[in-house]
């Protein structure tokens, strides 16, 4: 199985890095994504871009004691950009093909997998129940001792 998340985590990766990259080749294509009330749309899908391309780098590259970390962030964008998903549907602007209210509605359909997928290339699961929860030390699930400032 670990094969298998590695394929899956190389993927992903991979579609980051050429996501990231189109950002900077064909903004345009981006902008539909982007709701129109913000402003500096433009530097949204600029910074956008170079994001998706450091994630992807990083599903790539990163050692394994920061995978876990790595899709958790990854995930995190995902859940981010729903919004402008959103917008795109919202609006009904055209881009990526997408050019119906039923195109536009499947991509908001494939968010949810985004997020899972990286979450389990990545082994993300038990890293978000270790920080998930902070219980008394001791108990199982504990994270240790609170920490007290000085």
């Amino acid at each position: 199985m670990s094969w298998l998340r590695t394929v899956a985590r190389l993927l992903l990766g991979a579609f980051l890095v050429v996501a990231g990259i189109a950002h900077l080749v064909v903004p345009s294509e981006f902008l539909a994504q982007v709701p129109p009330v913000l402003p500096a749309r433009e530097a949204i899908v600029l910074v956008s871009g170079l994001v998706e391309i450091a994630l992807g780098g990083a599903l790539l590259f990163a050692p394994a004691r920061h995978r876990a970390r790595v899709g958790i962030v990854v995930a995190a964008l995902f859940v981010v950009v729903f919004p402008g998903n959103v917008s795109q549907y919202l609006t009904g602007t055209d881009a990526f093909g997408l050019d119906s209210d039923g195109a536009r509605a499947t991509r908001l359909l494939f968010q949810p997998v985004l997020v899972l997928w990286a979450l389990w290339a990545c082994a993300s699961r038990p890293a978000l129940r270790r920080g998930a929860v902070v219980t008394s030390p001791g108990r199982p699930g504990s994270a240790g001792p609170p920490r007290h400032r000085r």
